[in-house]
């Protein structure tokens, strides 16, 4: 390993930011010079070659201000919204029974209804409470109780609208609610 290693070569410490000229070579071992005068003994399996000091001409300072700059463009990426985006609603609550429970085979119907309507008013008080502003209930068309019964819940609250979800992407089975925030 010494053979690649010459007297007066210009080094870097691999797992340090230290960069010198090598004073003299000892077996696994050489002296080095930092820039900023001081000698230190460093294993040779540690260094680094340095063919052209002037590559190297880069303060961290510099580097910071290239990271920062990367960093604005990706935050300027990111921000842009497309306007379907924009519109797009904030939170879906899908009240199918079988995303509600594990199985529906010992509940009547009864039972079942109650369990969807309990967890849209508690997604719906939920939204409220963390200022979300749009939730889709997803209730599926069947034969309509179950959204006869989110509007029923729905008209009890002030501060709420609702209407049928876009068509395109939920069909008719589907109800936008928007909250009014303060």
């Amino acid at each position: 390993m010494s053979t690649s290693f010459k007297i007066g070569d210009t080094v870097e410490v691999i797992d340090d930011a230290l960069k010198g000229n090598i004073l003299k070579i000892e077996k696994e071992k050489a002296v080095i010079i930092l820039d900023d005068g001081f000698e230190m003994e460093v294993l040779l399996n540690e260094l680094v070659k340095i063919e052209d000091a002037s590559i190297l001409q880069v303060t961290n300072h510099e580097v910071s201000k290239i990271i920062d700059q990367k960093n604005d463009q990706k935050k300027k990426k990111i921000l842009r919204v497309k306007p379907k985006e924009r519109n797009a609603p904030k939170m879906e609550v899908d009240l199918h029974i079988h995303q509600l429970t594990n199985s529906s085979k010992r509940m009547s119907n009864y039972e079942m209804l109650t369990l969807q309507l309990d967890t849209a008013k508690h997604k719906l008080d939920f939204a409220i409470k963390n200022r979300i502003q749009k939730i889709v209930f997803i209730h599926g068309v069947g034969e309509g109780v179950l959204k006869l019964e989110l509007e029923y819940l729905f008209k009890k609250y002030d501060q709420i609208t609702f209407y049928d979800a876009d068509y395109q992407k939920y069909g008719l089975g589907a109800t936008e609610v928007y909250i009014y925030q303060n």
